[in-house]
């Protein structure tokens, strides 16, 4: 068996109609199966992950693509995640049978395709085809609404698609890419100033722990502050190790933790890390779960 993840980020969490006919526009595909559908208010964001043959998932992202590109209007949209467009980052993730070459290959032909479609297309991580463009925040930078001087600028002529603003669609960044696991912790605190001090004191580009990506987000909703974080190679930090850090850092502030969350879906083995950590059980492995031994007998 082959499989490809495909784990498009859209620009649409709120709306339950609009999603449901975003994951129809997945679900019609065969060879391909919709694992999970993450949506948040605050964010205004919906990760969906699906899986399957390669070329069906390739497929499935596209009639995604082209059913968001039609149901989102980004002149409208406000959330608290960073965004450049409807579709906003589409990543293609080797799973099994797979290689990174035919993973960067789908993505480059999803993003030509698009590209056709009239929206500007940018690629990233091993799908980039330049090196200033292969971490996401710089090719973000400035959001959906810095994008109409950011395209006046030729060194920012789109990899796919026009080089022209499209108000509508915005523009869309599509890659290859390692697992990430996206990962946030909620804090009993309304301080946006102080979630954003601690994502500074996380993120890896502020000086903190490699391989990660941290923001400070304020979930007006649920009334607290979220310490929003992209863990791009939980292999190098993982999960527990920014946990702490983050508890620490709130507690001397006074702060307690309201809980945390993992967006989309991750590989077994953060769980695995999670055990070692938590349980202080060193030795743990995923060989130990039994339904992982049986699906090793299949």
């Amino acid at each position: 068996m082959r499989l490809l993840e495909c784990v498009p980020n859209i620009s649409e969490g709120r709306d339950a109609d609009k999603i449901a006919l975003m994951a129809e526009a997945i679900r019609k595909h065969k060879g391909v199966q919709l694992l999970d559908i993450s949506s948040d208010w605050d964010h205004h964001r919906s990760v969906f992950t699906f899986v399957g043959d390669p070329e069906a998932v390739k497929e499935a992202a596209l009639s995604l693509a082209h059913q968001a590109i039609d149901l989102i209007d980004m002149s409208q949209h406000r959330g608290g995640h960073p965004r450049l467009g409807a579709v906003d980052v589409v990543p293609f993730v080797p799973v099994h049978g797979v290689e990174v070459e035919e993973a960067v290959d789908m993505a480059r032909g999803f993003g030509k395709e698009l590209g056709g479609r009239g929206i500007p297309v940018f690629f990233y991580e091993d799908a980039a085809l330049r090196a200033e463009r292969k971490e996401l925040p710089a090719i973000r930078r400035g959001e959906y609404e810095g994008l109409v001087e950011k395209m006046k600028d030729p060194f920012w002529k789109p990899d796919e698609g026009p080089d022209l603003f499209n108000p509508k669609s915005g523009a869309t960044v599509v890659g290859a890419r390692f697992p990430l696991v996206a990962y946030n912790v909620n804090l009993k605190s309304e301080d946006l100033a102080m979630a954003k001090e601690i994502a500074k004191k996380v993120r890896f580009k502020d000086g903190g722990f490699p391989r990660v990506r941290a923001m400070g987000v304020a979930l007006k909703e649920k009334g607290m502050v979220q310490v929003s974080m992209n863990l791009t190679n939980y292999r190098v930090t993982n999960i527990p190790k920014v946990y702490e850090f983050i508890r620490k850092e709130a507690a001397g502030k006074g702060i307690e933790i309201e809980g945390s969350e993992i967006v989309g879906m991750i590989p077994l083995k953060v769980l695995e890390g999670l055990v070692r950590h938590f349980l202080k059980y060193p030795e743990f492995s995923i060989n130990q779960v039994i339904e992982q031994r049986i699906l090793d007998f299949e």
